[in-house]
């Protein structure tokens, strides 16, 4: 199957779901640089994936997967800090540090997988069509 717009990619999918439990985990947190930060860090994530996509490189859609995956990192240590100033629940802290963790996988297997050229078959439609 030929993909042929970011949205259909799997990762690009899970980060919009991150984002949204990461917007209703801290809803009620009014530590606003906290906050904002870890929400656009997590929006940061899906907008690398889509940008880079677009770009229609292989060399450039793995720079910003790396970018995608830089956020994921922030995302995790912020969570981490938001569960020790009580911020989350442990329970809630697992469940989104389960979602980034399998997102930061995920973003690894596919950059690793444009290295060998592998993914000329879902690039920007402009290329393979």
């Amino acid at each position: 199957m030929k993909i042929k717009k970011f949205d259909d990619l799997m990762v690009w999918q899970k980060s919009v779901e991150l984002t949204i439990s990461i917007y209703a985990s801290l809803e009620l947190i009014n530590d606003f640089g906290l906050k904002n930060q870890i929400q656009r860090a997590s929006l940061s994530i899906s907008n690398n994936i889509a940008e880079g996509f677009e770009r229609g490189s292989d060399r450039d859609f793995k720079r910003f997967l790396y970018i995608a995956q830089d956020s994921c990192s922030e995302v995790k240590s912020m969570l981490y800090v938001a569960t020790r100033l009580n911020y989350l629940k442990n329970e809630s802290y697992i469940t989104l540090n389960h979602q980034v963790t399998e997102i930061g996988k995920m973003l690894f297997g596919l950059s690793n997988s444009l290295s060998d050229g592998s993914t000329r078959n879902f690039r920007n439609p402009k290329l393979t069509d």
